[in-house]
C-alpha cells in the first residue's frame, strides 16, 4: 500500500495463530504497509511465563490473563491511535475478547493451515522460549474466528507478501 490507510481500515489489527505460522513476519509487513505501530505480543510476556514455556510447560489461563491485559493496554495507548498491528497467538475467543477490550472494530488475521507444514516450520527454527513441544497444546487450544469477530482466515503456506496482499484485499486496501 502506498500512503495512509483509508478511513474504513481498522485501526487495530491482530495477527494471530499457533507458533510458527508467521505472525511476527506478517504483522511487521502489515504495519509497514499501513504505516501503523507494530507490537510484538511476545515482548510483553512476564519472565515467569517465559521460563515456564522455555521449560516446555504450556501456559494456563491464569498465566495468560495478565499478558493479554498488558497487550490490550498497549493497543489502547495514544501511540496506537493512528493504528496498531499486533502479533499475538490469541488462541481462544475469550483471549481475543480480553485483547479487544470492548473495541469491536478490532480486526483479526488468523494465519492457519496444514499442521504438518506448521510442525516442519517449528522443528526447523529456534525460538527463544517457545519449544516445538508446545505446538500440540497450541493447536488443541486454537479456536477459529466466530460470530461477531471481524477478520479473515489466511493460509500461512504462501509467501509473506501474498499473505499481506490477501489481508489488504480483505480490508479493501490496494496492495500496490
Amino acid at each position: 500500500m502506498n500512503g495512509p490507510p483509508s478511513a474504513a481500515t481498522p485501526r487495530r489489527i491482530l495477527v494471530m495463530g499457533a507458533s510458527g505460522c508467521g505472525k511476527s513476519t506478517i504483522a511487521q509487513l502489515l504495519a509497514t504497509r499501513l504505516e501503523y505501530r507494530l507490537l510484538e505480543g511476545d515482548d510483553l510476556h512476564s519472565t515467569t511465563n517465559i521460563a515456564k514455556m522455555a521449560s516446555g510447560i504450556a501456559l494456563n489461563d491464569a498465566d495468560r490473563l495478565p499478558w493479554l491485559r498488558a497487550i490490550a493496554h498497549e493497543m489502547s495507548e495514544p501511540s496506537s491511535r493512528k493504528g496498531i498491528v499486533v502479533a499475538c497467538s490469541a488462541l481462544t475467543r475469550r483471549y481475543r475478547d480480553v485483547l479487544r477490550d470492548g473495541d469491536t472494530s478490532t480486526y483479526f488475521v488468523l494465519l492457519d493451515g496444514d499442521s504438518d507444514v506448521l510442525r516442519a516450520r517449528v522443528d526447523a527454527r529456534h525460538h527463544s522460549f517457545m519449544p516445538a513441544s508446545l505446538l500440540d497444546s497450541q493447536l488443541a487450544t486454537l479456536e477459529p474466528l466466530g460470530d461477531g469477530e471481524a477478520g479473515v482466515r489466511v493460509d500461512f503456506d504462501q509467501s509473506p507478501d501474498a499473505i499481506v496482499d490477501d489481508v489488504l484485499e480483505h480490508l479493501g486496501e490496494s496492495s500496490e
